[in-house]
């Protein structure tokens, strides 16, 4: 049996519009041809894409923060050190 979509499924347009490298919109997340079909989908069909979607936003956001851990992990430029920041604010009992 199945259920019926008693609203119809708005589409995920942020209105950012813009093509990735790989052919996402950098705004919704969605292909050329979800974009371009998008009122032509069937509600499961629209499902599916969102799914996708957010499939693309999950690994994007991980990649993302691989790349920011990769950066902080780093070496200091030369002559610095990896030494803690004494913290000015700090009580001391002197």
């Amino acid at each position: 049996m199945e259920q019926i979509e008693l609203f119809v499924i708005e589409s995920p347009c942020r209105g950012v519009c813009e093509n990735s490298k790989k052919g996402f919109c950098k705004g919704c997340l969605r292909s050329r041809e979800e974009r371009f079909h998008w009122f032509s989908l069937s509600n499961e069909d629209r499902h599916q894409v969102l799914d996708l979607c957010k499939q693309r936003r999950a690994r994007l956001l991980k990649a993302r923060q691989e790349r920011l851990e990769a950066d902080s992990a780093k070496a200091l430029p030369y002559g610095m050190e990896d030494e803690p920041i004494a913290d000015l604010f700090e009580l001391t009992n002197d």
